[in-house]
């Protein structure tokens, strides 16, 4: 049997490794973050993938030019046998679509009908991603803190495939400079020399969107502009899909992709990957690449459910072994899995952490043996991790040198 991983052990090896001022640290913010952010009514700030997908069909279905040429694409899956499609697999394949149709109808749907359906599903997807950030506590802001916490020799760089502007209100709450590829005042433009010659000072963190956001705008003239969230007239930038990929490697969805594959090129970088559940093939490919082309970099997959919800990056984490794999109930730590450990009361009660729990194996069973469970996987928790570290970088900068 399997001797089980101690998630002590990882918390601490997480814990030395993003107070770390010499290694270029990242991090990286999947659907799963905004969900951490309550609203008023106590409800997800912003739904996740699937709620965002939940809500698009349903505002579809009840609008009555929408409605049939929804069922029509839905039709296609069907017939294409594609299970669990999401928001952006319809994006994808109305987009697919549109490119082919011409003047003529692609698989009965005209190009009129393909735009009036790629602008309906971003119009709603804008509706959805378009909140603000409740209060200055977010695990947004505590994020954003920890950036600014020590002098670093290499910036941050966060990835996010969320379409929001909740990271950028956070840095800006804050007062963190960071640089996101674009450059200007009144309508900033893509700028692709200003990414690559990376000349800003390491203070200023990166925020890198990787599939667009509800503030870029395609403008035919002056190419991808980044505007207010309510502009008007202009093609909205959401999801890669949205602009052909063989017209420029320099347009911001390849460019902010090849970040990603720059970040993991370095050697010692180490990533940290947040409300991400592995289904996009792509990223997964960049991640792993990176990982195996260079032999010291590392990825921590902090993950919200456990393993067993996760078998894609089970498999890729027992492949690639500096992809490490937290989840709520155990762990892939050197392509190995394994559960976390049980204890019995006395011993396991010592041991807890806001980060660590111990629960009962059989909760019917009194004093019986406890298990583990690994939280860090939840983002507000993961702010509160980084708002701690905070405090133990600063006190360690403040406290006197003792000779």
């Amino acid at each position: 049997m399997n001797q089980a991983h101690d998630p002590f052990r990882q918390v601490n090896y997480l814990q030395q490794c993003l107070s770390n001022d010499k290694k270029p640290l990242g991090l990286f913010l999947g659907a799963g973050c905004p969900v951490a952010v309550k609203s008023g009514d106590d409800k997800p700030l912003i739904p996740d993938i699937a709620g965002i997908t939940a809500e698009v069909r349903e505002r579809l279905a009840k609008c009555k030019d929408c409605g049939p040429l929804l069922k029509a694409v839905e039709g296609h899956f069907v017939t294409d046998e594609r299970k669990e499609t999401n928001v952006e697999d319809m994006l994808s394949h109305i987009r697919a679509l549109r490119i082919v149709a011409g003047k003529e109808k692609a698989r009965g749907l005209s190009a009129a009908d393909l735009d009036r359906l790629d602008s309906d599903i971003c119009k709603i997807i804008h509706e959805l991603a378009d909140k603000a950030l409740p209060g200055t506590g977010t695990p947004y802001h505590r994020a954003a803190l920890w950036t600014d916490a020590v002098g670093r020799e290499h910036p941050v760089e966060v990835f996010t495939t969320n379409y929001d502007l909740l990271l950028e209100q956070a840095f800006e709450d804050c007062r963190v400079p960071y640089f996101d590829g674009f450059a200007g005042s009144r309508r900033p433009c893509f700028d692709i020399r200003a990414m690559e010659e990376d000349k800003l000072p390491p203070r200023w963190a990166r925020i890198w969107k990787l599939h667009g956001s509800i503030n870029w705008y395609q403008d035919p003239a002056r190419g991808v502009l980044r505007g207010a969230t309510n502009e008007t007239g202009l093609k909205r930038v959401i999801h890669p899909s949205h602009l052909k990929y063989e017209e420029s490697r320099r347009m911001p969805y390849l460019a902010m992709m090849d970040r990603l594959r720059a970040f993991l090129k370095q050697p010692s970088s180490a990533l940290v990957i947040s409300g991400y559940s592995f289904r996009d093939e792509h990223i997964n490919e960049v991640i792993v690449q990176g990982l195996q082309a260079t032999q010291t970099a590392v990825a921590f997959a902090l993950l919200f459910e456990d393993l067993s919800k996760y078998t894609k990056a089970v498999k890729l984490a027992s492949e690639r072994t500096n992809l490490t794999l937290l989840a709520r109930d155990g762990a892939v730590v050197s392509g190995r899995e394994s559960k976390w450990p049980e204890r019995e009361a006395d011993s396991a009660a010592a041991d807890a952490v806001p980060w660590v729990s111990w629960v009962p194996v059989n909760p019917k069973e009194e004093n019986g043996r406890l298990k583990a469970v690994f939280h860090l996987g939840d983002y507000a928790v993961l702010g509160d991790f980084l708002h701690a570290l905070v405090g133990h970088i600063r006190q360690a900068q403040e406290a006197p040198n003792v000779k």
